[in-house]
């Protein structure tokens, strides 16, 4: 089995977003997270929001701190997945 490290960039919420404010990260650097659950917290003029995994994995690092203005496609954290083709 191969592992892919993975940069989990921000993704555009609403027609009008072009940056958004990482509020919190919900996992830690080493700790593995399922489909589904909150990877970190985003915060806009407009909404608050949790990202979620798209898969399974674990959490390498987070690629800014809280608090950090990011715009929409730059990374937020790194993470490594299961690489066995789809």
């Amino acid at each position: 089995m191969s592992v892919l490290r993975v940069r989990v960039k921000l993704p555009k919420i609403g027609m009008t977003m072009e940056e958004a404010t990482v509020v919190r990260f919900c996992r830690q650097p080493g700790e593995a997270f399922s489909k589904g659950d909150p990877l970190y917290e985003i915060e806009t003029e407009k909404i608050s929001q949790e990202v979620t995994a798209t898969e399974d994995g674990v959490m390498v690092e987070h690629a800014v701190p809280e608090g950090s203005d990011v715009r929409v496609g730059d990374a937020v954290c790194v993470v490594e997945i299961d690489g066995r083709p789809a």
